[in-house]
Formats: structure tokens, C-alpha cells, sequence
């Protein structure tokens, strides 16, 4: 039952945090192209939207990294343990 509720736990944490990167990401759209909108009805002749775009692009990209890459949840030491958890439950 133990192993169950952890497992359960770490599912849970990771849906979590994929919620969280939707909801970064759909807010960087949506706000983003306000912007974009604004910048080309109100002052077309210089395009200063590139800034925030890229600087809060970096943001969401380095939450993509640490929720889907490489240090996410199914990383290398997450396929360790379970490995482990295998053995020892031989």
C-alpha cells in the first residue's frame, strides 16, 4: 500500500508541474502577442516587443528544461531508483 501512495505522490508531483509549465507557456502566448499587438498599432517604427518576448522566452524555456528535459522528474536517477526498486523486490 506504501509503495502505491508513494508512487501516487510522485505521478501526482509531476502532473503538477506539467500544469504549471501549460499555464506559463499559454500566459507567455497570450500575453506576448498583447504586446506584439500594441507595440505594432501604436508605435510600428520602432520594435521594442522583442525584448520582453526574449527575456521571458528564456523563462519559460528554462522551465520547459527542468520539467521535460534531462534534470525533469524521469531523469537518469529516476530510471536508477526504479531499477533498484525492481531488484529489491525480487
Amino acid at each position: 500500500m506504501a509503495k502505491k501512495t508513494k508512487n501516487y505522490q510522485r505521478a501526482k508531483d509531476r502532473v503538477e508541474k506539467k500544469i504549471g509549465f501549460m499555464i506559463h507557456a499559454g500566459i507567455y502566448v497570450v500575453v506576448n502577442a498583447g504586446l506584439i499587438t500594441l507595440n505594432l498599432t501604436r508605435s510600428p517604427e520602432k520594435l521594442w516587443f522583442i525584448w520582453p518576448l526574449g527575456g521571458w522566452g528564456i523563462g519559460v524555456l528554462i522551465h520547459a528544461i527542468k520539467v521535460f528535459g534531462p534534470g525533469s522528474a524521469t531523469s537518469w536517477k529516476e530510471r536508477m531508483i526504479e531499477k533498484e526498486q525492481s531488484k529489491l523486490d525480487q
